[in-house]
């Protein structure tokens, strides 16, 4: 019994000192296990010393680390009309260089990178016909799923190359249902100017509805009325006289005036020569360069498939409407002079409302689309 009892004595002295020295410590650092690490053991003589692990173990090399530890990164690829391009390639690469990984587009668009250490990278993105794309810095920490916005590639190139997907009637049915909506003030049209550089081309069909509805608009009507009533009050073409009988003259000169010019210039040489009739709101650059470029428009125009040419359609939409008027203007004022002089006038009009289409129309105009220009 008295055995026993010295047996117990020393049990419990063993367990109260096993209890005032903790033997459990837990470890967590960035990219470790929680480990079991046995109590201080340096006063015992010839006791093994555990292995020590550097809490800086993931940072100093990244590509030691577990997956925990690691980032992903994901995206979609689009063109200019908003929809998903396949096969782009898709290279991340680390600031030091030292991670570089590439991936193609699925059929949805997206790129997925996994498994990427903490880090800063730069996103670039390419495709054939298509200029590349290159991100700012992406910081990316760890454990991140990073989500990055829409990835669009423009064309390259100095011409833009209109490729769509879809019915080409729809497409040019929507162009013309948004050109109609444009309005400045939402009462003067601004049917001719396009805030899209990529916009589809319209067909022969749309070109010539167009110009029906710019000619019979209602604010044309008054447009016209108030030219023949300043002609009437300086006496412009006095063969024409005076009173009702004259102003109706002048009114219906203006009138064939608009008619012609826009049927021609907008619609009919546009349809022969597969020109797009509208302006293209550039909006980038110095002042200089865009004032440039609009007045260059009244003799530069973009072909249907996006390729810059001679403004064919408009010089001889504008000389051809002042031949015709020789039909109708009083027989002192009628010969070749008359179409050279009304033909030069009408192109530096186009000029000068080119340049107020570019600096002033696109703050005023109604249901200006609120997407990006995306010129090049």
């Amino acid at each position: 019994m008295v055995l026993n009892l010295r047996w117990l004595k020393l049990l419990l002295a063993s367990g109260f000192v096993l209890l005032s020295f903790p033997s459990f410590t837990v470890s967590v650092a960035l990219g470790q296990t929680i480990e079991s690490a046995p109590a201080d053991r340096s006063g015992l003589p010839g006791a093994p010393q555990p292995p020590q692990k550097s809490i800086s173990a993931c940072t100093d090399n990244p590509s030691g680390c577990p997956q925990a530890s690691t980032a992903t990164l994901t995206g979609t690829v689009l063109d200019l009309n908003r929809d998903v391009l396949q096969g782009a390639r898709v290279t991340v690469t680390g600031q030091s260089g030292f991670v570089s990984r590439s991936a193609q587009s699925g059929n949805d668009g997206q790129f997925a990178f996994t498994g990427l250490p903490p880090g800063v990278y730069k996103l670039t993105v390419t495709a054939p016909g298509m200029s590349p794309f290159t991100s700012d810095d992406i910081a990316l920490q760890a454990s991140e799923a990073r989500i990055l916005p829409p990835v669009t590639l423009a064309v390259s190139g100095g011409s833009t190359s209109i490729t769509v997907n879809g019915n080409k009637e729809q497409l040019a049915e929507q162009q013309l249902h948004i050109a109609l909506q444009q309005r400045i003030g939402g009462v003067i049209p601004n049917f001719y100017s396009t805030y899209d550089w990529n916009a589809p081309p319209m067909e022969a069909k749309q070109k010539l509805q167009l110009s029906f509805r710019s000619i019979f608009d209602p604010v044309a009507f008054l447009t016209v009325a108030g030219l023949a009533g300043a002609e009437q009050y300086k006496n412009v073409f006095p063969a024409y006289g005076s009173g009702i009988e004259g102003y109706g003259k002048r009114y219906g000169a203006a009138f064939a005036n608009h008619a012609s010019g826009i049927l021609l210039g907008r619609a009919v040489y546009p349809a022969i020569f597969h020109q797009d009739p509208r302006y293209f709101y550039k909006g980038r650059g110095s002042i200089g360069s865009r004032a440039l470029y609009a007045v260059s428009a009244a003799i530069i125009a973009r072909d249907d498939d996006g390729r810059w040419k001679p403004n064919y359609s408009r010089v001889l939409g504008n000389f051809s409407a002042a031949a015709i008027s020789n039909l109708y203007y009083p027989a002192a004022d009628r010969g070749a002079s008359l179409v050279l002089f009304n033909g030069l006038a009408s192109t530096g009009a186009d000029a000068v409302a080119n340049l107020i289409r570019e600096f002033v129309l696109k703050q005023i105009t109604s249901h200006v689309p609120e997407t990006p220009n995306d010129e090049p």
